[in-house]
């Protein structure tokens, strides 16, 4: 399945037991509920997905879950966050093997690589697998920052072929997308600039409060692309308090809460993360009501 870059790819949450365990039959039934709300594809095991608190066997039985699950009605792609470069080159293959659709490679981890070696380490990963990579730009959250000129470099390998750009600077949308045109397609990764994203061309969004509100989120990207800002604008400010929250370190912590109100999935994060608890909880719990009610304002 070729992926078209365009829609809401969810960077989905794993879902887990009480006992930290994977819960794969939650993390089904949400998948279904992306689905029939109508998302472009799904990431799995982003920062939102708890990548790297999971350990091997359990990165890829999230994959051969999502994959079965899903069955070829939306691309699937797997997140790639490994310490070592050796170590991302081997997932990638493995993530191949069970059969996804893409790769979201986010840098090495824990390591803030200059651009020589960020160039090194991309290129091993990309020259590892035949699948499409979507580069993670994230320098807030790792230190390592893909400029459109370390861009232009990876750009040489023909698999690399997106960029999740979340450097928080919108100026960096124009400069992709007027310097690599159709060769690079640029995807919004930060939910709180989505509309901004769009007007600037952007098709494509790895939203982590999707998994809360998956057919707003679909139909406020579906409006800017039309071209109707008036309807777009109202919705985006409904949505908006809810969207800052998965911009801060707790995202994941923020996004699991917002989800659970919505749908009854439990709440339950891999340590060193704790669910949130005391006024930090009771302030996700008023902006996702006020969000919903917002919402229901609307016709959802």
């Amino acid at each position: 399945m070729s992926i078209q870059w365009k829609g809401v790819f969810p960077a989905v949450t794993t879902k887990l037991n009480p006992d930290f365990s994977l819960d794969l039959d939650a993390l089904r039934q949400g998948l279904e509920r992306l689905i029939a709300n109508g998302v472009g594809g799904v990431v799995m095991m982003g920062m939102v997905g708890e990548n790297a608190q999971l350990s091997p066997d359990e990165k890829l039985t999230v994959l051969r879950t999502a994959v079965e699950t899903v069955r070829g009605r939306v691309p699937v792609i797997s997140g790639v966050a490994e310490t070592g470069t050796a170590r991302a080159a081997a997932f990638a293959q493995e993530a191949a093997k069970i059969g996804v659709n893409g790769l979201m490679v986010f840098p090495g981890l824990t390591y803030k690589s200059d651009n020589r070696e960020t160039v090194a380490f991309y290129r091993t990963v990309a020259e590892a697998t035949a699948l499409p990579i979507l580069l993670y730009n994230n320098p807030r959250g790792y230190g390592v920052d893909l400029t459109p000129d370390v861009v232009a470099e990876l750009l040489e390998a023909p698999t690399i072929v997106a960029i999740k750009e979340e450097s928080y600077d919108t100026t960096r949308v124009t400069d992709l997308i007027t310097r690599f045109g159709d060769r690079l397609a640029v995807v919004c990764g930060v939910d709180d600039l989505i509309l901004e994203s769009a007007a600037l061309g952007v098709t494509a969004w790895v939203s982590g409060m999707a998994n809360a509100v998956p057919k707003a989120s679909v139909d406020l990207l579906r409006l800017a692309a039309e071209g109707d800002f008036v309807r777009a604008r109202k919705l985006y400010a409904a949505l908006t308090p809810l969207f800052h929250l998965d911009t801060v370190v707790k995202l994941v912590q923020h996004i699991k809460l917002a989800e659970h109100l919505i749908t009854g999935s439990a709440e339950t994060v891999k340590p060193p993360r704790l669910d949130l608890a005391g006024a930090e909880r009771e302030r996700t719990i008023a902006i996702t009501k006020q969000t919903l009610a917002d919402l229901s304002a609307l016709g959802y």
